[in-house]
C-alpha cells in the first residue's frame, strides 16, 4: 500500500516559526521548524480508517496499523503516550477544550482535526470519538478517523486560523529565505 505526500511548496529553505500570545498580549516564541517537512501533507487514502483507543485521560492504549503508517510513529512509540503528541500547532486549543467538555457530557464528539506526523508533516481527518462502556461504566474512548476532501481542509484551515486569532492562540509565520 502506498501513501502519498502532497508538497505544498517547492522551496526547501523554509523556516516556520510558531508564536503564542501571553496574557500581556506579548509574543512568546514557541517552536521553529527549519524544514519543509512541516508543509508536506500525507493524504489518508479514502479506503482507510484510522482507529485508536485511549484511557479516560487521553493516553493511547491501542492503535491500528494504518494509524502507525499515516502518523509515522510506531505502535510502541504511541502506546501510553497522550494522544496530543499528534496535535498540530495549527489546531486551536479551544477545539480540544470543547472536545473534552463535550465528551464529559455526552461521551461523543465529532470534528475535523489537523494532526502532526512524527516527521513534522501533517494529515487531516474527520474524527469521531465515542465513549466505551463496560457494565454501564465509561472505561475508555474509541476514536475512528476518516479522510476528508480538499474543500473541507481549506474551510477548516480558515476556521482554525480565525479561531486562533479570536482566542489569542498560537500564530504561524512562514519565512522564505
Amino acid at each position: 500500500m502506498e501513501y502519498k505526500k502532497k508538497r505544498n511548496v517547492k522551496n526547501k529553505n523554509i523556516k516556520m516559526i510558531i508564536f503564542d500570545y501571553n496574557k500581556d498580549k506579548k509574543k512568546d516564541f514557541l517552536m521553529e521548524y527549519n524544514s519543509s517537512e512541516f508543509l508536506i501533507e500525507t493524504e489518508v487514502p479514502s479506503s482507510e480508517v484510522i482507529i485508536s483507543r485511549t484511557d479516560l485521560n487521553g493516553n493511547i492504549t491501542f492503535v491500528n496499523e494504518i494509524f502507525t503508517t499515516i502518523s509515522g510513529y510506531t505502535e510502541e512509540e504511541m502506546i501510553g503516550k497522550p494522544h496530543n503528541i499528534l496535535r498540530h500547532p495549527d489546531m486551536p486549543k479551544v477545539v480540544f477544550e470543547e472536545m473534552w467538555e463535550t465528551l464529559r457530557k455526552t461521551q461523543r464528539w465529532e470534528g475535523i482535526v489537523k494532526n502532526k506526523r512524527k516527521d513534522d508533516g501533517f494529515y487531516w481527518v474527520n474524527a469521531m470519538i465515542l465513549g466505551v462502556f463496560k457494565d454501564g461504566e465509561l472505561v475508555e474512548y474509541k476514536s475512528v478517523r476518516l479522510p476528508i476532501n480538499d474543500k473541507q481542509k481549506a474551510e477548516s484551515q480558515k476556521r482554525f486560523d480565525k479561531l486562533r486569532k479570536e482566542t489569542n492562540d498560537t500564530t504561524r509565520t512562514i519565512i522564505y529565505k
